[in-house]
């Protein structure tokens, strides 16, 4: 089933409501992060990814989310400067939400992707075109830095 995210309401990092069609025109990758988990050291790639790939179009999305081992337990101000201070992260990172369950945007459209159902674990991954849909989605083990992802960024730029 296609996605698109264009018309999906979040919560800004001030804590406003935005439309995600703000981004039209850019490839996103939009991913459920937390601070003390497993894979919190791919904040680093994530930041990798921005930093090559953001003159070209990309934007990295970061959703703290707490509902997997209780692994982001921290407020917004407190994760941003974990982020900061830890991976030099300076892509948006968004209000919480919930990924799994009683889902929040933009995770309720987003778990509608191939296959579909709800993200599993923190740092899974969306990749979106400049139009707004869903063209890959990658599980938490997928590396940021991996030839999968930046194959598929490439394609989506290009």
């Amino acid at each position: 089933m296609s996605v698109n995210i264009s018309n999906v309401q979040v919560l800004s990092p001030e804590g406003k409501k935005i439309s995600l069609g703000e981004y039209k025109g850019k490839t996103l990758l939009i991913v459920n992060v937390a601070s003390k988990c497993g894979f919190t050291k791919q904040y680093k790639g994530l930041q990798k990814l921005q930093d090559q790939y953001g003159s070209k179009g990309l934007v990295v999305l970061g959703f703290p989310c707490n509902d997997f081992g209780n692994q982001e337990p921290g407020t917004l101000e407190e994760i941003k400067k974990f982020c900061s201070v830890s991976y030099n992260v300076n892509f948006p990172l968004f209000q919480k939400v919930h990924a799994k369950g009683k889902t929040t945007e933009p995770f309720t459209t987003l778990n509608r992707t191939n296959p579909s159902g709800d993200v599993e674990w923190n740092f899974e991954k969306f990749l979106v075109n400049k139009s707004g849909d869903v063209v890959n989605r990658f599980k938490s083990s997928v590396e940021p830095e991996s030839n999968e992802i930046k194959f598929a960024i490439e394609s989506e730029l290009s």
